[in-house]
């Protein structure tokens, strides 16, 4: 079976700042309970493959340098990353 069939890419890039309900497994509920959240996107899925086939999940860094977990599903984008920061090697600037 083709792991890839059916794969869509996310919504979100790596630096997108986005908001959304916290993620909490329902073994967990009984300690944590999901809370909304504002963050920098610092994950998009689980890095190993075939694992996000049923959930996607998107990790965020907030502003007190804490993670939440989310489902992609129930994250929203609040604004793109900027240009500037996606770019593939060093940039050289030219002397005068």
């Amino acid at each position: 079976m083709d792991s890839q069939k059916g794969a869509q890419s996310p919504p979100f890039q790596l630096g997108d700042r986005v908001r959304g309900m916290s993620y909490v497994a329902p073994d967990r509920l009984r300690w944590e309970r999901p809370e909304p959240f504002e963050g920098v996107v610092v994950q998009i899925g689980s890095g190993w493959a075939g694992v996000d086939a049923d959930h996607a999940y998107v990790w965020s860094r907030l502003d007190d340098h804490t993670e939440h977990k989310s489902l992609v599903t129930e994250t929203e984008l609040v604004q793109r990353a900027e240009t500037e920061e996606r770019h593939d090697g060093p940039r050289h600037h030219q002397g005068r």
